[in-house]
């Protein structure tokens, strides 16, 4: 069955290295995938937010985001403006009504989003305000929601008090032989340059290559990548 697949996430590179793999993977075999990025992701490099001292690299970022989701098969990938890493200062209704508006418009089966006990304050806040905006009330397509974990993120949490991503859910990348689900995803990261780090930095290609390997070695497969259900309705 054909299945519309929504990625919702804080800021672009979330997505890739989220679920970049398995967003290709859905593509692939058929499934309509369709990505929300809500916050610009640059601005928060200066000392206070003016966009219009960024307006080309905001713009190039962009462009960026559409070209590396295009790698991977995604239909439709919008960017948002909310703040990057000043998520918090905003009405946290407003995001929510922000992903109920692409909610209403794409009707999805499936979501994939931020796990909410993430290190970074965007990805709380869009992981908060996608499960308000997709509480099952009577009507609501979604049936499955999935947190990604994203480096330099999930794993950097220490907060002794927060429950840590339980990792239940796994795509594998390699499903037949000639599968190339895990250098789509490699190869979308690759136009995602300036956001990347030199090993041994959590969030360099490395190190991605070297957890889709443990994913994948949990499940008995070269590469995988790892989910904590949310939810999940039959």
């Amino acid at each position: 069955m054909i299945q519309n697949i929504l990625v919702i996430a804080a800021h672009p590179d979330d997505e890739i290295l989220g679920c970049g793999g398995t967003m290709a993977r859905h593509a692939g075999e058929g499934d309509s995938v369709h990505v929300l990025i809500l916050a610009e992701g640059l601005t928060s490099r200066s000392e206070e937010r003016n966009r219009g001292s960024h307006e080309t690299a905001l713009s190039e970022l962009a462009q960026t985001a559409k070209g590396a989701n295009e790698i991977l098969g995604v239909r439709s990938c919008e960017l948002l403006d909310f703040a990057d890493n000043r998520m918090d200062g905003a009405d946290l209704l407003d995001v929510v009504k922000a992903v109920e508006k692409r909610i209403d418009a794409l009707r999805p089966d499936v979501i994939y989003t931020h796990f909410p006990g993430d290190l970074n304050v965007d990805h709380r806040i869009v992981s908060q305000a996608v499960a308000t905006a997709a509480r099952p009330v009577p009507g609501q397509t979604i049936k499955e929601i999935y947190f990604f974990e994203v480096q330099s993120s999930t794993e950097w949490q220490i907060n002794p008090s927060a429950n840590g991503f339980l990792a239940n859910h796994f795509v594998s990348l390699f499903p037949t032989p000639d599968s190339r689900y895990m250098s789509k995803k490699l190869e979308a990261l690759a136009l995602y340059s300036s956001e990347m780090r030199d090993f041994p930095h959590a969030r360099s290609v490395r190190a991605v290559e070297a957890l889709a390997a443990l994913r994948g070695a949990t499940i008995g497969t070269e590469a995988a990548e790892a989910f904590m259900t949310g939810r999940v309705i039959r």
